[in-house]
């Protein structure tokens, strides 16, 4: 007993230190070659997972999905403590409207075409629309640091990738109640599940964000000031967990958590003093996770139905990129008269839908349960995240410059005016 427990230690250990070295490595070459780091994460998984065989965790292991959960709510967590609440004061209407309804046309968009085109019953190609409807933040916040684009679109697209990650997340666990029999299908029941559980995980994770955020901010009650960095992490894991236990959606919990901690000082609680040893360690820690995720999706990858079903699986991601996304855009922007949309930022928002964590995360659960059509829905995801991160991330820079929408000193000057005062 005491050998084989040695055994799944020394195998976990040597796995943390194969994958964050490869992720070191390959994450310097995505930076030499202006790449996001995390298409040449999935390239590292293929070599050390297909390639060599070093790497052979199955999707259904334990390890496997406990780096997918604990990756997936770090990195919500962090995209909700991203957002400035005072930075969607002229845009909130679109970031709405593409959080939700833009999350269920993408997914519908994307369920009809899988269907007809790759012949998967439509509950499955569905639970695949869910998968893949979400943006992702720990793709493009990168990407815009390092291209100056108009501070409106660039606060409406980062902001859409963290709201619409805890939409794809619960619209995913609500169809997959349906797949698995746990939830009699029901567009009336299906619809009321999906508002319970958001608004649930939403009231829970604001109250363990408010009290947590209380007990480390409040200046002369933050007795956990000290360790700001682990009430950090200990808010976004309670929160998930929480939201879970009471079967709300635990995602939804940790990214409303991360919202209130991102806007402490909306509630009178200061916590700028911490803000840089928070942000360093945040940054970190979805790097780290990041290389997780994708190295072992990467490595879990099925050439075999991959190639089985390649051209079906190009024409749906097409779809997805070049018919979903502009109708989801148009349909939440062109409504926004507040927000002035011109036709080169809503084109420039066609464009930039980056597929990411957890997409490639939740596809990883799916396959880890067993699911009919798993095989299927893996293979169109891990596609989808190359893809899109590929031909969409790697070109964002020139598709601004062509369009003109690069930020200017004038909005540059605004986003600073915008930031928020110290608390008193």
């Amino acid at each position: 007993m005491a050998n084989d427990v040695s055994e799944i230690v020394h195998h976990i250990l040597l796995l943390l230190i194969l994958i964050l070295t490869l992720g070191m490595i390959f994450g310097r070459v995505a930076g030499k070659l202006k790449l996001p780091d995390v298409a040449l994460f999935l390239i590292a998984g293929i070599i050390v997972g297909q390639g060599l065989h070093w790497v052979s965790e199955t999707s259904s292991s334990l390890t496997n999905q406990f780096i997918l959960t604990i990756g997936s709510v770090l990195i919500l967590f962090d995209g909700g403590r991203n957002i400035r609440l005072s930075g969607l004061k002229k845009v909130w209407i679109t970031v709405t409207l593409l959080s939700v309804p833009g999350v269920l046309i993408t997914c519908g968009v994307v369920a009809i075409a899988a269907h007809w085109l790759l012949g998967i019953p439509l509950l499955y190609a569905v639970l695949l629309g869910a998968i893949i409807s979400s943006t992702d933040p720990a793709t493009l916040i990168p990407v815009f640091k390092q291209v100056t684009i108009r501070t409106k679109v660039r606060e409406t697209v980062e902001s859409e990738s963290a709201f619409n990650d805890a939409t794809g997340s619960i619209l995913t666990f609500t169809v997959l109640a349906i797949v698995t029999g746990s939830q009699a299908f029901s567009i009336v029941g299906s619809v009321k599940e999906f508002l319970v559980t958001a608004v649930g995980g939403i009231v829970v994770g604001a109250v363990i964000g408010m009290v947590l955020a209380f007990v480390t901010a409040h200046l002369k009650l933050g007795w956990f000031r000290d360790y700001a960095t682990i009430a950090l992490v200990v808010t976004a894991l309670g929160s998930y967990w929480v939201g879970d236990t009471l079967h709300v959606s635990g995602f939804m919990a940790t990214f409303t958590a991360g919202l209130v901690w991102g806007n402490s000082d909306v509630f009178r609680l200061d916590m700028n003093d911490k803000l840089h040893e928070m942000g360093h360690f945040s940054e970190n820690m979805t790097v780290i996770m990041r290389m997780l995720i994708f190295i072992l999706l990467g490595s879990q990858v099925n050439f075999q139905v991959i190639w089985a079903h390649l051209w079906p699986s190009l024409a749906v991601i097409a779809v997805f990129m070049l018919i979903a996304r502009p109708l989801a855009v148009l349909a939440c922007t062109l409504p926004d008269r507040r927000a002035k949309w011109s036709w080169r930022e809503i084109v420039f928002m066609f464009w930039v839908r980056e597929t990411g964590v957890i997409p490639a995360a939740l596809s990883g659960m799916v396959a880890g349960l067993g699911v009919q059509h798993a095989d299927v829905i893996s293979s169109v995801t891990f596609l989808a995240v190359l893809l899109t991160i590929l031909l969409q991330a790697g070109t964002t820079a020139f598709v601004a410059k062509k369009l003109g929408i690069e930020e200017t000193k004038g909005s540059t000057d605004d986003r600073l005016n915008s930031e928020p005062k110290p608390a008193v």
